[in-house]
């Protein structure tokens, strides 16, 4: 791959994966309530995700999910389930008159809690292993090794889902400021709980 393929791959990738949705939206959140150092296990949960998510799609086996609809329902559903059931969580926490961000590293939500959560909403999307297996023979040039390019672009995807999901995990931490003393920061949790059940009730009723 020259310079210029890999220069225009990740250009391709970054727009792809920096278009808010909900693992950004998960990302805005955490760095909101728990700032953005503790949301690097919440970036590193969705990065994990997409690395496998592209080996996948390197392997072959892709394939399952373009002829097992089956399969790529029950996936679809599993993710869209997870979406509503954690805005069901957030929506039925009480409102409080004060957002009091300070104590938010204090929670009893745990580095491993949040970079589950991040990585079973990225994973719960299977359309992008379809993505990947369309994207990745676009950018392979038969002159090198398949496999150095696949490595090259599959870590190169890893650190670009980390690079977006840090960006928005910074623009919360940086609106805490504002939250603390808004009418959002009070509903704050609400707000989020009921985006993702709307995200996954659009996910359950999308046809794939």
């Amino acid at each position: 791959m020259t310079i210029e393929f890999w220069l225009v791959y990740i250009s391709v990738v970054f727009m792809a994966s920096i278009i808010p949705g909900p693992s950004m939206l998960l990302a805005l959140t955490h760095g909101i309530k728990y700032g953005y150092k503790r949301s690097l296990s919440t970036a590193f949960g969705n990065m994990t995700a997409s690395i496998l998510q592209a080996m996948i799609a390197i392997s072959g086996l892709s394939v399952i999910f373009t002829t097992s609809g089956f399969l790529f329902e029950v996936i679809r559903w599993v993710g869209a389930g997870y979406l509503i059931y954690m805005g069901i969580m957030l929506f039925r926490t009480p409102t409080i008159d004060r957002l009091d961000l300070s104590d938010a590293p204090k929670e009893s939500t745990s580095s491993v809690s949040m970079f589950n959560q991040a990585f079973l909403i990225a994973m719960g999307n299977p359309k992008a292993i379809l993505f990947f297996t369309a994207l990745f023979p676009q950018f392979v040039s038969s002159e090198g090794t398949p496999l150095v390019q696949y490595i090259l672009m599959t870590m190169s995807l890893g650190i670009i889902a980390f690079v977006c999901m840090m960006l928005y995990a910074v623009a919360g931490d940086k609106a805490q400021r504002f939250l603390t003393s808004s009418l959002i920061g009070k509903y704050l949790n609400k707000i989020t709980g009921g985006i993702f059940i709307g995200a996954g009730c659009g996910v359950a009723l999308k046809s794939s």
